[in-house]
């Protein structure tokens, strides 16, 4: 160790002896614990802790009592020393650092042995290898003792129990005992079964986690809006999260955003996971690439200003997904077929990956009102099938047969699927819930961040009124606010309060065009507010959000009406606390050259243009003629449009 094993002075005064070595230990990720040794000698002793590698010695570490924060598996030791070059080692020591699940541990916990991962049982071909596993915290680090029928087995001391070749007599109820100096405890007893080959069970598929993006686009500045989306992207999240999946969902999004949040679902996405993409909006597909239009692209919009789907896919399928799933409720009108080909290359041949269309090539999809409210036709028979345990095409197909039964777009809509799937993949596979990985974890935070709620406010006024302020979440870029009044003043009547958002943010849900039942059905009510507000297209805040509270009372002496205000400063609520806009800013100096009036324009402050629909008392809205002006020629670059006395019952999504 740098030299220091040898003894520069060759005179021996009195030796050093330990009289305690440090103990080894197994300790989950980030643990902090403190590595003892104890000495006796003459005078003075000096203490140094080294590392395995290179035998350097550790920063700081020059104590008896020695405390880390245990990152990764390592050896120690530690020199002792004294004023007379004499000096010794003390036993080499291993910290086992195991990154998995530790929920459970206790808060105070002592280092008494606590199991992490139970052994699972298991069905295995004869003459095949049999494995079981478990692992345990513990402080020293623990002894394990395999069981077989309970009876010791002889050299099974280790987390793993590993048979290369199983026969017949392996076959039994197993456990492990775990102990160290403080305490003894037992594994959960497994059963392991032998078959012949042909016997042998297909084990069921399963996730190692299960993301899901949502996107449904209905304000656009250039182009018809949408009713549908509102309603598609908040049932089918809701629907998912019963599923298992980790359900982010988004309203209104610009081209950059749109990009910035698959940034960061492919993110969330690795080797095991099942990844969902969705997407509800206007949309075209050309030369065989589908793509899906932003609510800030221009008129006429080319390729450019809209997302491919199939990069989409592409970057999914790069991240060894176990399950890919794409699903477009949008139109897939062929137009300008004579533009250069998109660059994307073909897909290889990925195993399970999944496209379900809302319609076939060069056909159009529709939204319709069905019981009082506006639903992609398509998402409407999704979401009746999806919760169903079948393999995910089997679903879709289901899908299928309802939507070609349906009347109203009977010959007009058809949805189509295709796939890879090479394994019974469903949306409803469990996941595994043992031998969590740092990726998980990670996972976990980043969906966490994108939904986390401010928490509740209690406002008290001078006048003695107290308000409550409460939040939820809509969309992951839909806040809505409530406010409460919990306790009059003594001398306050006729109490009101008002809500209001520093800066200012827009109500989708409120504007023109929006049909009665859609607003109730979206207003969500929380123990009677006396105040709700709703803010939306959160992506775009670049600072923190302050929710403004004005109380209006009439004071009982005065008989004056009176306001008090306060401010409460939420942060960066849901997915504003994942900055989408940051990619705006990385791309906008590239694009400002060549800017012009397809350009995308100053997102953060977009104001969509509604257009108000036509609707009758016994059919559903269409908002199918609200284009720009009729120029017949000059639109090359528009999806063709139908004749609008055949389609008067729908709403087209392209």
């Amino acid at each position: 160790m740098n030299g220091s094993r040898t003894k520069p002075c060759g005179i021996m005064i009195s030796e050093i002896v330990i009289v305690r070595h440090p103990v080894s230990v197994c300790v989950p990720v980030n643990h902090k614990l403190t590595l003892r040794v104890r000495a006796e000698g003459t005078g003075i002793l000096n203490y140094q802790w080294f590392t395995e590698h290179d035998d350097k010695e550790v920063p700081g570490g020059t104590e008896a009592d020695f405390t880390i924060r245990a990152k990764r598996t390592q050896l120690y030791v530690c020199r002792v020393n004294d004023h007379f070059c004499n000096w010794v080692f003390s036993d080499w020591v291993k910290v086992k650092v195991l990154d998995i699940d530790k929920s459970g541990l206790p808060e105070n916990w002592l280092g008494e042995p606590h199991i992490a991962v139970h052994p699972k049982p298991q069905t295995v071909q004869q003459g095949t290898k049999l494995t079981l596993r478990c692992a345990a915290f513990g402080i020293p680090t623990p002894h394990y003792q395999w069981y077989r029928n309970g009876q010791p087995l002889l050299d099974k001391n280790s987390g793993m129990l590993q048979i290369d070749c199983a026969t017949a007599e392996h076959r039994g109820s197993y456990l492990c005992c775990i102990s160290n100096v403080l305490e003894e405890t037992w594994t959960e007893p497994v059963d392991v079964d032998l078959v012949q080959p042909d016997q042998l069970p297909t084990a069921a598929p399963t996730a190692t986690d299960k993301v899901a993006l949502l996107i449904g686009n209905l304000n656009y500045t250039n182009h018809p809006p949408l009713m549908a989306p509102i309603m598609d992207v908040h049932e089918l999240a809701n629907l998912l999260q019963q599923l298992g999946f980790r359900v982010v969902s988004l309203l209104d999004l610009t081209r950059e955003e749109m990009l910035a949040a698959i940034d960061k679902f492919i993110q969330l996405l690795d080797k095991g996971v099942y990844g969902l993409f969705y997407y509800a909006g206007h949309g075209y597909e050309r030369v065989g690439r589908n793509y899906l239009v932003a609510v800030d692209a221009p008129q006429p919009y080319r390729p450019e200003n809209c997302v491919c789907v199939q990069r989409v896919m592409l970057s999914m399928q790069q991240r060894q997904t176990a399950l890919s799933v794409i699903l477009l409720d949008t139109c897939r009108k062929w137009y300008n077929q004579d533009c250069i080909p998109s660059g994307i290359m073909p897909l290889g041949p990925s195993g399970n990956t999944v496209y379900g269309y809302a319609t076939c090539e060069d056909a159009e999809a529709y939204e319709v009102q069905d019981g009082g409210k506006s639903t992609g036709i398509f998402t409407k028979y999704l979401n009746q099938h999806i919760l169903q345990t079948e393999k995910v095409t089997h679903v879709l197909e289901k899908v299928s047969e309802d939507l070609g039964r349906d009347p109203l777009v009977k010959g007009k809509q058809q949805v189509e699927i295709k796939h890879t799937l090479k394994e019974p993949r469903s949306l409803a596979d469990p996941v595994r819930t043992t031998g969590h990985t740092r990726e998980l974890h990670q996972r976990e935070a980043c969906w966490r961040q994108a939904n986390k709620l401010p928490p509740k406010k209690r406002l008290m006024f001078v006048c003695g009124v107290e308000v409550e302020v409460s939040f939820s979440a809509l969309f992951s870029n839909v806040l809505v606010t409530f406010a409460t009044i919990k306790t009059k003043g003594p001398r306050t009547q006729d109490c009101s309060v008002t809500l209001s958002s520093i800066p200012p943010m827009e109500d989708i849900f409120s504007s023109s065009g929006r049909s009665e039942e859609m607003e109730t059905l979206l207003f969500i009510k929380s123990n009677n507010p006396d105040c709700t507000l709703r803010l939306c297209t959160l992506q775009r805040l670049t600072k923190t959000l302050v929710i403004k509270v004005d109380l209006h009372y009439t004071h009982m002496d005065s008989k004056l009406r009176q306001t008090e205000s306060q401010q409460v400063d939420i942060g960066m609520p849901l997915v504003a606390s994942c900055k989408l806009y940051t990619r705006n800013h990385a791309t906008t100096a590239k694009k400002q050259e060549g800017a012009s009036a397809q350009s995308m324009g100053n997102f953060p402050t977009i104001k969509p243009q509604l257009h108000q629909t036509v609707a009758g008392p016994c059919r559903p809205f269409t908002r199918k003629a609200e284009c720009a002006a009729k120029v017949a020629v000059t639109r090359s670059n528009e999806p063709e449009e139908n004749d609008e006395n055949e389609l008067q019952d729908f709403t087209l999504r392209h």
